[in-house]
């Protein structure tokens, strides 16, 4: 399939946009003003007829379509925050159509010919497409952006990472357990658990999806796997914990990396300074490092708490946040979009 180069002002569609990701990648593209001739609002049959907010259209939002196979013809870009099988359900669809998918499920993620790309990163790598490109997971896109910089001074030999992943992570239904597990706890009610294994008020749960037969869960395996595709090295060592902690919404990790060489802290800080898209927030005098609960709505990703992890050789330790709605999903699904107009 041959695609057409993109218009300097495209046709966007984003499918599911009456979901969480979906109405914030409305509010991204409208935010960074992103210069469509227009943009369509697609999701399921049952949302059809609803309306979403999007101020540039005319009266502030966009009737809700039902999305099928002919959605997306004349569409130039597709945003997808639908959910796996629906992206693979669409997407000989969107290509016939000449569309460029960029999926934000785990569908396309580890499959060969499908870029993983966050474009501070690994931007060259969206170019690459067949006509899908995949966003990464929430936790790798906020781990490789940090790591990326560091990693062009001082090649890294293993990361070990524990998150600490918000309610939100798990869909808006999820942060409303959240809300009312907490309302209920302090009102000595009993809790009502549907979304999570095990109670998430005043709790944190190390279970994020599917135990594997590794006794990892698969949120851990796509940070291993998606990591080394990203950054194009199959030899990284990574160990992951990730953790579903009682945050309405932002991730956060706690990164300790080995280098293969020396890298000094100050080094380490001047890299991420200047890295595009990395806010350093490391002031332990002044008691300034980045929390997830002041930061929710925010486009960085923040670091803090650097220092040296005097347990290997070369050893770096740092703390990570970033608001996983944004940066881990709309934001970086946008700024693929960019990346793409930028040639």
């Amino acid at each position: 399939m041959a695609f057409k180069s993109l218009p300097a002002n495209p046709v966007v569609a984003v499918a599911g946009a009456t979901g969480a990701v979906g109405r914030e990648m409305l509010l991204v593209l409208e935010q960074l003003e992103f210069p469509a001739a227009e943009v369509r609002a697609l999701a399921s049959e049952r949302s059809a007829g609803k309306t979403v907010p999007f101020k540039p259209a005319p009266g502030g939002e966009l009737t809700v379509k039902a999305m099928t196979p002919e959605s997306f013809e004349g569409v130039d870009i597709a945003l997808f925050a639908a959910g796996a099988d629906v992206s693979i359900e669409l997407r000989e669809a969107v290509v016939a159509a000449g569309a460029v998918m960029i999926d934000n499920s785990s569908a396309f993620r580890m499959e060969s010919g499908v870029p993983l790309v966050v474009p501070e990163v690994n931007p060259d790598d969206a170019f690459e497409h067949q006509g899908v490109i995949a966003n990464p997971n929430c936790s790798t896109i906020q781990m490789v952006a940090a790591l990326a910089p560091l990693n062009k001074i001082a090649p890294i030999k293993r990361v070990v990472v524990s998150t600490y992943q918000a309610a939100s992570g798990a869909g808006a239904a999820a942060m409303d357990e959240l809300y009312n597990q907490s309302r209920d706890f302090l009102d000595d009610k009993p809790l009502a658990v549907e979304h999570f294994a095990h109670q998430i008020a005043f709790n944190c749960i190390p279970h994020i999806d599917v135990f594997m037969d590794d006794a990892y869960t698969k949120e851990e395996w796509k940070m291993v796997v998606e990591t080394k595709k990203i950054m194009h090295a199959p030899a990284l060592e990574l160990a992951v914990n990730c953790v579903r902690v009682p945050v309405l919404r932002c991730h956060a990790e706690m990164i300790n990396v080995e280098f293969a060489s020396e890298l000094s802290v100050a080094d380490a800080r001047a890299a991420l300074e200047a890295a595009p898209g990395i806010v350093v927030m490391d002031d332990p005098a002044a008691k300034s490092y980045p929390m997830p609960g002041l930061l929710a709505g925010s486009d960085p990703v923040y670091v803090g708490r650097l220092r040296q992890d005097t347990s290997v050789p070369h050893g770096l330790a740092f703390w990570n946040v970033a608001d996983q709605i944004r940066k881990g999903a709309a934001l970086n699904a946008v700024q693929i979009a960019q990346l793409l107009l930028s040639r």
